[in-house]
């Protein structure tokens, strides 16, 4: 479509504008899904896969022996977002995050070159979890070389579908049946490639998933030094994992901010009724926020990626000013 890279640009370029302005603590690289497949998180992903080749079918990504047009287009479309982030961060010192699809979530999306997903497949979802392991570190020292001033470099493994994938939930293309379960082990030993990649690479290996029955405690074990939830999603069974983490120096990412305004069918959200809803979530813990609030980070809930421009500005700023109430105790 004529214009459209260009408008694909300008939106990208505003994005960051609005996480630069309203996050200047721990800004990130933005995401935004509805320009495309190639700018999904999974399209991201494969991205950075190395060794692997992929093309875009109907039902989605799949694997293929040879890279397809759309895959060379999420490579550039990539670089294009990273232009801007370079661009936009020009002597900025502090602290960074970007983000990825983990190896699970991957395997649950992507398809094999004969049907179905990789997960149905366990040397192919070893093969993926350990290519994405080789291209995480080559994206982190690109950012490294971008962004030169960054000290605290975090990348968030995004894992929606891992609790799905755990419980035998994740649906065969046919839409009858299910994918067998996969163990423990293996899940967590698949994670730990990309993890310790990433730490390897000199980042900060966070783990983030916003659906519920997350085993957090495996998370750590696998590497990850940050857990990132949507508040609304953590059961009374996820409170030793989370206290534990906490207490052990782990960073806790709360999201707490609605996805999408609220107003006018919903009550408004406040910075102050945020900080007492952590306060109260704390108190169920039996932590003092003096102790550990400089290891929490509030978020939104899952992602402002079907956000107006408005109400993501607004959903920043009201996680960042919630924020600071709880260091200000």
């Amino acid at each position: 479509m004529p214009g459209g890279s260009d408008r694909s640009g300008r939106e990208y370029a505003e994005a960051l504008r609005i996480v630069l302005g309203e996050l200047p603590n721990l800004p990130h690289v933005p995401e935004l899904p509805g320009r495309g497949a190639t700018a999904t998180m999974t399209g991201r992903a494969l991205a950075l896969v190395a060794g692997l080749s992929f093309d875009l079918q109907p039902a989605g990504w799949r694997l293929t022996d040879a890279a397809g047009v759309d895959q060379r287009r999420a490579r550039s479309l990539l670089a294009q977002d990273l232009d801007q982030v370079e661009e936009q961060t020009q002597g900025y010192a502090g602290a960074f995050k970007t983000q990825l699809c983990g190896p699970w979530t991957l395997a649950a999306t992507v398809e094999r070159p004969r049907g179905d997903k990789v997960l149905a497949d366990h040397g192919a979802r070893r093969e993926l979890a350990q290519a994405l392991a080789d291209g995480v570190g080559g994206h982190v020292a690109d950012l490294r070389r971008r962004l030169p001033g960054v000290g605290r470099l975090v990348v968030q493994v995004d894992e929606p579908a891992l609790p799905a994938v755990l419980r035998a939930e994740v649906p065969t293309a046919s839409g009858f049946g299910r994918h067998r379960s996969v163990d423990v082990p293996e899940a967590s030993g698949h994670l730990e490639w990309v993890l310790a990649a990433i730490a390897a690479a000199g980042a900060e290996p966070w783990v983030h998933s916003c659906a519920a029955g997350v085993p957090w405690a495996t998370l750590v074990g696998a590497g990850a030094v940050g857990l990132s939830a949507d508040l609304s999603m953590l059961g009374a069974g996820d409170l030793d994992a989370m206290a534990e983490a906490l207490e052990s120096g782990h960073t806790v990412a709360l999201g707490v901010v609605p996805t999408l305004d609220p107003w006018p069918d919903g009550p408004a959200v406040t910075s102050s009724g945020l900080t007492e809803r952590v306060l109260r979530w704390l108190d169920m813990l039996g932590l003092d926020p003096a102790e550990v609030g400089g290891r929490l980070v509030l978020t939104p809930a899952c992602g402002l990626a079907g956000a107006s421009a408005e109400w993501s500005r607004m959903a920043l700023g009201l996680a960042r000013d919630a924020a600071s109430n709880l260091r200000a105790g």
